[in-house]
Order: structure tokens, then sequence, then C-alpha cells
């Protein structure tokens, strides 16, 4: 693939409380005469509340404007989402747009956090959400302890096909512990309910702990997963893979062609990808240096 990267589009100016910092995870859906972006924007405390940014139609890289307050807020004290809510998944539904989400909960040193999935539901294209559930669609299991969040959604054949980030360990880092997980995959008759366990789609190699944020689309007659792989030394770039049935993935990040930059916003990480189309254009938003502290950028796809 090639692309052309069209630089940083997007960070909090930090004059609001609750988005001191950070555009974290870009989760895009187009509308009729906008791209709305979902991102989880943080405070002094480093804790995410859900906003957007509007993005014009034919030129992603023109802010249209930003969600003054939070669309969707942390959860109640000792909740799941009691500090922090990221979106990671959007569908649009004949009820609005359904937002599957991470609720984050602090540990100690040694479990760090716990990051299970949500969904809240919008009637007015984004401009509010309210909660499903104040327990998470995606609890924790005795097979995934501690992640358990969904990152892409596709309803085929009259099932909704989901990949999750799903894991129950942390391992010790030189300076921290470090959370283990990799993408796996299920199915569900009505993107709710869904089983305990699915199946592992895409595993860790060599030195990497993580492998998530797995964005799925369709190409034709093949299924594209856009994901992120971290490791110690290297936090999180961008890699790729193939399917032909959605379950058995060729993992092939030499072909993605987007590497980190020498320099700049997007020069130490690259993470948290997400691809949609436009018109006849196809973008990927994601995050820089730091998990996305400087916001978000965009790429524009030239050539398959």
């Amino acid at each position: 693939m090639k692309w052309e990267k069209l630089g940083r589009v997007y960070g909090p100016d930090g004059s609001s409380d609750w988005a001191r910092h950070s555009a974290l995870q870009p989760t895009p859906i187009v509308l009729d005469d906008r791209i709305r972006v979902f991102c989880a924007f943080r405070d002094d405390d480093g804790m995410g509340r859900v906003g957007f940014v509007d993005l014009d139609l034919t030129d992603p890289t023109q802010v249209l404007g930003a969600s003054p307050n939070p669309v969707l807020d942390i959860g109640a004290p000792g909740a799941f989402d009691c500090h922090g809510v990221v979106p990671t998944a959007i569908a649009q539904r004949d009820e609005g747009l359904y937002l599957y989400y991470a609720g984050y909960l602090r540990g100690d040193a040694e479990v760090r956090f716990r990051a299970y999935c949500g969904l809240a539901i919008s009637t007015d294209d984004g401009q509010s959400f309210q909660r499903y559930s104040t327990d998470p669609i995606l609890p924790a299991t005795g097979e995934e302890t501690l992640f358990r969040v969904i990152h892409s959604l596709i309803h085929e054949d009259g099932m909704w096909k989901a990949w999750y980030g799903g894991g129950s360990d942390f391992v010790r880092g030189k300076a921290k512990s470090l959370p283990v997980y990799n993408i796996r995959y299920m199915e569900s008759s009505d993107g709710i309910h869904f089983p305990d366990r699915g199946e592992v789609a895409l595993d860790n190699l060599g030195e990497e702990h993580r492998v998530g944020r797995p964005y799925v689309v369709r190409n034709g007659d093949e299924y594209l997963m856009f994901f992120g792989k971290g490791s110690e030394d290297n936090p999180y770039e961008l890699a790729f893979a193939r399917s032909s049935d959605g379950r058995n993935w060729d993992r092939q990040d030499d072909v993605l062609g987007l590497p980190l930059s020498a320099k700049g916003w997007d020069s130490e990480m690259m993470a948290y990808p997400a691809v949609v189309a436009a018109g006849d254009q196809t973008y990927m938003f994601y995050n820089g240096n730091a998990y996305g502290r400087d916001g978000f950028g965009c790429a524009r796809l030239v050539e398959w």
C-alpha cells in the first residue's frame, strides 16, 4: 500500500478542564455532511471522556468543530468505567449510533488497570449518549479476566462479527508492568450479548506483549485488519493482516507502507488506527507519540 500522511488534524488546546490533552483512539463515522470522529479527551489526572471532532467530508484536515462537553462521561464511583471511557467502535443501526467503549478501572503497580467493554446509544448522531447498562457488556470471564474490549464490528449473514482485545495478564517490564493481550474473534445475534470467550485471531510475535485495536474492513471478497503492535522497546507501531473468512489471518506488516515519521508528532509511536471510506477516498485516522497526547492525525490511501 501507499499512503500520504496529511499530518496532525486535531488536539485539545488545554483550555477545558475535561479536555486538557489527548484525542485518544479516534473512532470515525461518516455522516451525510461530515466525518464525525469520536475520541477520548483527557483531564489533568489522565482520565478520558468521550467527545467528538467534526471534519470536512472532502478534506478531513479541515476541522468544522468539536463537542464543547463530553458526550459520554466517566462512570459512577466504583463502576467499571469510573477511571475513564475511551471509544473503540461505532455502528449505525435503526435505533441510532451504538458506541462501544473501553471502561477503565485503575489498579496497583502489578495490575495497573482493567478494561472492559461498555455500550452507549445515541439517537442524535452522537451529540449525546445514554449507557445501555451501567455494567459492561463484556465483563471479566475465566478466560479473559483483565481485558475484554470490542474494536470492530461487521454485520453479515444475520450476525454481528466482532474483533476484540482480550487478555488476563501483566508481565514485569523494566520500569513498569506491561499488559498482555491479543486479538480475538466472536459473534453475536444482536450486537449486545456475546459469548464468554472468543477464538484467537492474531497472537503476539517475538518480543511483542500486545497486539490490539483491530480495525477490520471488507475489501471485495477479503477482510483487511489494521491494528497496533507493541513491545517494551517499541510501544506501538501499525500493523496489517488479510483474511478470506475473518477468522484465519495472514499477517503482512510490511505491506502496510505507513511507518513512523522521521521527526514530529508521530515519529516515536503510531497507534489505534481506524480506516474509513469517504466519497472516493480512503482515510486512516491514528494517534502518535505518547498515546495521542498531541491529538490524532490522518493519512490518505494513494494505492492498494
